[in-house]
């Protein structure tokens, strides 16, 4: 992974699931709705920023935990799986080149996304625009 990205983008999940994500090379979010991935693009910059562990933990952990390039041009749908309370869902995915990464606490790097006192205000959303200086520091820090 050595061109830079011309847009980089942030998913919020629990570090357990972007792990199983970034092990069979996709990602998915918002319960395998279609919204959030639909917005990237093939050669977008994408890293998991993991509140906790384990979906439910209320240990915060705080991390970013993987980092990656988004690998194909449009969503897709996988096969039905079971999401717990959401019930069998067909969620849509996206393919990412994941890199070899160790994970990194989001306030030990100077980054334009913490700077804000509210910045984690709009990590509720699910997915958010990162900028590119983020996505390089980010790369920079995890890359083993």
């Amino acid at each position: 992974m050595t061109a830079d990205p011309e847009r980089a983008w942030l998913g919020v999940v629990a570090a357990d699931h972007a792990a199983s994500g970034a092990e069979q090379g996709w990602i998915q979010l918002h319960h395998g709705k279609r919204h959030g991935v639909a917005r990237l693009s093939r050669g977008d910059g994408f890293v998991f920023y993991s509140p906790t562990r384990s979906l439910g933990d209320k240990k915060p952990l705080r991390q970013v935990t993987q980092l990656g390039v988004v690998a194909d041009d449009e969503p897709y749908r996988a096969a039905p799986m079971n999401m717990g309370d959401h019930g069998i869902v067909q969620p849509w995915r996206r393919d990412v080149v994941f890199a070899a990464v160790r994970a990194v606490g989001v306030h030990d790097l100077d980054l334009e996304l913490t700077r804000d006192r509210n910045w984690g205000y709009g990590l509720r959303l699910g997915l958010i625009p990162l900028s590119i200086a983020d996505f390089l520091t980010l790369r920079t820090a995890m890359t083993i």
